[in-house]
Formats: C-alpha cells, structure tokens, sequence
C-alpha cells in the first residue's frame, strides 16, 4: 500500500495504517530527535510524545502530502518541550545549590560576596529577591518593572555565573 492510502486510512482510525506510517519514518524522527537533543534517551522521549500526540490528533490532518510536515512539526516542538523542561529542572537545582546561603546569624562566605559582586546590579537583585527572600519571577517581575520570563532568564544566567565563579 502506497503512503498516501496508508495516511488516508491512519486519518479515519485505523490503528494499523498508522503503526505502518511510523514504521515509515521511525528512523528520521529520531535522528532528527537525537541530533537536537543529544542524547538517546531523551531522543526517544521526544518522538515517543511525538508519536502519541500524532497519533491522537491525525484526524485534523486535512492533506495526505503535509503529513510528513506535520509530524516533523509535532517532533520540533516535542523537543523544544522537552529542552525547556530540562532547563527548568538545571535551574531548580541551581536554586536548590544556592537554597544553601547561609542565615541572617551565619556571614556570607567571601567566595559568596565576591560571586555575588559579579553580577551587575540589577542581576544581584533578581538573584538576592528570588533565592534570599523567596520571591517568584511574577513578584520580582512586578517590583522591578520587568515581565516574568525576563526575571526567570536573568536569574538563570546569573545563577549560571555565580556557579561558575564558584567552581
């Protein structure tokens, strides 16, 4: 059966014409995947929730020819989710390393100033009201005048500078 046919059937529901779809291009999505993501196990995560969500939404595919378009689609944003989640998880263990300044009766260390002093001003504060003083990237966001994903980003570098100031 010729690839459009099997797209057509995959469209209606049959479970069969799309496993045979994938079989088609298991091998692209994920060298796609891997090349991206750099390693297995994340690439297979990335086309396993590609493939999942291709196969729950093929029914809104209006066109046989896109389909290889559209699942290479669903694919870069399968990725790109996937990146952003680990970014977010790298960033909380960062929060969590420097969760570990010391309390108001302790000093701070001289290597903490001196990682602290270099940052500017503004990234001193986004990193001294969100990890210090427990406030979220909304708050920070609001008493600095920024918008919340420019607090998160800030303080991802700065808490990526600090680390590396430190190490």
């Amino acid at each position: 059966m010729d690839e459009k046919s099997l797209i057509k059937q995959a469209i209606r529901g049959d479970k069969n014409a799309f496993a045979s779809l994938y079989a088609l291009y298991k091998d692209d999505l994920y060298r796609y995947a891997y090349f991206r993501l750099g390693n297995a196990d994340d690439a297979n995560d990335a086309v396993s929730s590609c493939v999942t969500a291709a196969y729950e939404g093929i029914y809104k595919l209006r066109a046989a020819g896109a389909f290889k378009g559209w699942i290479f689609k669903i694919l870069y944003y399968s990725c790109g989710k996937l990146i952003a989640d680990r970014q977010q998880q790298r960033n909380r263990a960062d929060v969590e390393e420097l969760d570990r300044l010391p309390s108001q009766e302790d000093h701070l260390s001289p290597e903490l100033q001196e990682a602290l002093a270099s940052l500017g001003e503004t990234d001193r504060e986004i990193v001294l009201l969100g990890v210090v003083a427990g406030y979220n990237s909304k708050e920070i966001a609001s008493m600095l005048g920024f918008n919340a994903s420019t607090v998160r980003s800030r303080q991802a570098r700065a808490l990526a500078k600090m680390k590396a100031f430190l190490e």
